[in-house]
């Protein structure tokens, strides 16, 4: 595959994405368990421009994300958005600001469900600055913000923006030098169709056990599958992808077999999220050994 983006986007490598999704607490994100991400290691395939990548590594509590996509402008994009990210991000929270108790001295239930949606710890979140914290206008009127050596702070490797990184790379493919230390946490949101449009039943099922391959044991793949009448336009985008649609055998329904008979286990359903073409169910799958 091409490592530069193409005029028609047959990898599903659109961009501008983010104008059609939420560009901010990506709505896929909060079906998925609040501790998921918490001192883990994620891969996200497919990253596109970073934004989901950036959510997990500054507001999820991940202490190392790696995006990888096959397209080198939307990795370069991802590697500008990390940085539009850093430039709003405002000081930490004092600690006696993380538990604000009720009047009755107990933390009040709406400060709890606010920490549930940022899933950190309390040390993490004192050390982690306060997303949004400045208007975006401030980025475009005064230019972004330089992002500090990881060595200024101890620890500071472990937070945003040093514990996000991108790799260009067709991943089903090519190893990256990420894949070493293995994930406990990937993620392929929006991604199965072209993955199975371009790379054949083989090239789905080479994926999922390249996956299965870089969790360590325990770990979660999160899917978001694109649904199979989705297929028909995106092949014709492409006279290629319109003849290699035409020997698959797989269907998106057949995906969590295919998973199990990889070693996953069931697939836990999380429900449907999205609107239009873009309401999709996520499932997750946990590798069992």
């Amino acid at each position: 595959m091409p490592t530069q983006s193409t005029a028609v986007p047959v990898y599903g490598n659109y961009h501008g994405y983010y104008n059609k999704r939420p560009s901010t607490c990506d709505p896929r994100l909060a079906l998925l368990p609040g501790s998921l991400f918490q001192g883990r290691r994620v891969l996200d395939v497919g990253c596109n421009e970073g934004f989901v990548t950036c959510e997990i590594a500054q507001r999820l509590g991940a202490a190392r994300v790696v995006g990888v996509d096959i397209d080198d402008t939307l990795v370069r994009l991802a590697w500008k958005h990390r940085r539009t990210v850093w430039s709003q991000q405002g000081p930490p929270r004092p600690r006696d600001e993380l538990h604000e108790p009720d009047h009755d001295g107990t933390p009040s239930a709406s400060v709890g469900k606010k920490r549930r949606r940022s899933f950190q710890s309390a040390d993490n979140a004192h050390q982690q600055g306060v997303p949004d914290y400045f208007p975006a206008a401030c980025e475009h009127m005064f230019g972004p913000l330089p992002i500090p050596d990881a060595s200024s702070h101890e620890g500071a490797s472990d937070w945003f923006p040093h514990n996000v990184t991108f790799r260009r790379a067709d991943w089903v493919n090519d190893e990256i030098p990420d894949d070493v230390e293995k994930y406990h946490v990937v993620l392929a949101f929006s991604i199965s169709k072209w993955i199975h449009l371009n790379k054949g039943d083989e090239g789905i099922s080479r994926f999922f056990r390249r996956v299965y391959q870089v969790l360590e044991p325990g770990g979660v793949f999160v899917l978001e599958p694109q649904g199979w009448d989705t297929y028909s336009k995106a092949k014709r985008m492409d006279s290629r992808l319109k003849e290699n649609a035409k020997h698959l055998k797989l269907r998106p329904e057949d995906f969590g077999r295919v998973l199990q008979e990889i070693g996953f286990g069931p697939a836990t359903h999380l429900g449907l999220t999205g609107e239009g073409g873009f309401k999709r169910p996520i499932d997750l799958y946990k590798k069992t050994s």
